[in-house]
């Protein structure tokens, strides 16, 4: 490049012996001098016109190009590490305060369930709204809106999962809103309100021109009737090697986050009839931690071969601990602040399966681990703060809360991997104006 300014530089009259020499001929000719001072304009003009040209193509590069890239890129290296982002461990750590949050008001954010602002339905306590994760070696990088909007413009991002898919897809959805202007522009694009039971939910930042969608799939397989001829206990069967229905829905997409977990309990499938099917077969007597790892399986070879992960940036979410007093799931205890010992709740045998499932997997998986951060905040459950507050809840989360900050680590790995791609599409782009110029 030096070389190349050096060489523009002396056809544009800027060295100094061909200039001295100019004007010394001058001197004795007025004809060659006006011939030297329209060559030298010319060629000023020429050097101009090579650095604008340049600027609009770099300009046009970023404006029509960028907006198409795709958010991943061989991305195995960060995948098989499934906890780190790059040389930071986000997963371990602890909460501490700062004034600085929350990121959103969630009275204000027409996407945040109403059952999940606890500070709107009458909590009187606020501290439970500034605690900030922070890894032990580093910071969860903070959320730059602005930044974050345009990685997503012409985007498609597709959570899927149960109730705690859904918490994660609202805050997301908050957190962007906080950076665009025209509130009017942000819209569900079939004009629902969000319930409990409701299978699709999108909404659309029209200004970007891009959609943060939610399916709502608690198993991620198939559930059906029961087969001919079952016993007189069974109602329904879970189809543990066909996925969901709907899945076919989630394939073209620039960001998968699935989750699921939470309705793998007893209550959710064999004390209302529900049991496991393996094709034709009913498997009575297979236990929830095995069906669970099969369905992993067989969302794992869906994801093979369907999901093409040179676009597509894929995500599982690990278990979210609840903090019940017992089993029953009738008494919860909100404390004032996060706790010090997890009591075991950093453990589950879904995340170790999810971890162990993504682990063997050709495909490149960014597993979110998001157990132990979250078993430390049972200062951050909706309790009695819901819209419903005769029904305890000591599963699900306040907003703005602790899903903001899976959301900010969901951001990060993003961000890394699109600054890569956008840096050797700019490397990629000076190369071809360098060569276009040459020829």
């Amino acid at each position: 490049m030096v070389d190349k300014m050096s060489n523009l530089s002396k056809n544009m009259g800027f060295n100094k012996s061909v200039s001295f020499g100019r004007r010394a001929l001058s001197s004795g000719s007025p004809r060659v001098s006006r011939v030297g001072w329209i060559s030298r304009w010319y060629h000023v003009f020429i050097g101009i016109g090579f650095l604008v040209s340049s600027l609009v193509v770099i300009t046009a590069g970023y404006i029509h190009v960028l907006p198409a890239l795709p958010l991943s890129s061989h991305h195995n290296e960060v995948s098989k590490s499934s906890y780190s982002n790059g040389s930071c461990n986000m997963y371990e750590g602890n909460w501490i305060l700062d004034d600085s949050y929350p990121l959103y008001n969630a009275t204000e954010c027409p996407f945040a369930e109403k059952g999940f602002d606890c500070l709107g339905n009458g909590r009187v306590d606020q501290s439970y709204l500034k605690w900030r994760w922070k890894p032990m070696n580093c910071d969860v990088p903070k959320f730059d809106v602005q930044n974050v909007l345009e990685m997503l413009r012409s985007k498609r991002v597709v959570f899927v999962g149960d109730s705690m898919s859904r918490t994660q897809w609202e805050s997301l959805i908050c957190l962007l809103m906080s950076g665009v202007e025209d509130k009017r522009s942000v819209y569900e694009m079939n004009g629902n309100t969000i319930t409990k039971r409701i299978k699709y939910l999108g909404v659309r930042f029209s200004s970007f021109n891009f959609t943060v969608e939610f399916f709502r799939s608690v198993f991620l397989v198939q559930e059906g009737p029961m087969p001919k001829h079952s016993p007189k206990r069974v109602k329904s069967a879970l189809k543990l090697d066909v996925l969901d229905s709907i899945s076919s829905q989630w394939i073209d997409s620039d960001v998968l986050v699935f989750n699921t977990g939470h309705w793998w309990v007893p209550g959710k499938l064999f004390e209302i009839g529900c049991y496991f099917q393996v094709g034709n077969s009913l498997k009575l007597g297979m236990s929830i931690p095995t069906a669970f790892e099969v369905a992993l399986r067989t969302w794992a070879s869906w994801i093979e071969e369907n999901i093409d992960t040179n676009r597509t940036h894929v995500f599982f979410r690990t278990f979210e601990p609840s903090h019940w007093k017992d089993h029953t799931f009738k008494y919860c205890s909100v404390t004032d602040e996060p706790v010090n010992e997890t009591r075991g709740r950093e453990k589950s045998i879904f995340s170790d399966t999810i971890l162990e499932v993504a682990k063997n997997m050709k495909a490149p998986i960014n597993v979110l681990r998001i157990t132990l951060m979250s078993a430390f905040r049972s200062d951050a459950h909706v309790g009695k703060w819901s819209d419903n507050p005769s029904v305890p809840d000591c599963s699900h989360w306040c907003l703005p809360g602790v899903p903001d900050v899976w959301n900010q680590i969901l951001v990060s790995y993003l961000l890394t991997e699109y600054d890569s791609v956008v840096q050797r599409t700019v490397v990629m782009l000076c190369r071809d104006i360098t060569w276009w110029r040459l020829r």
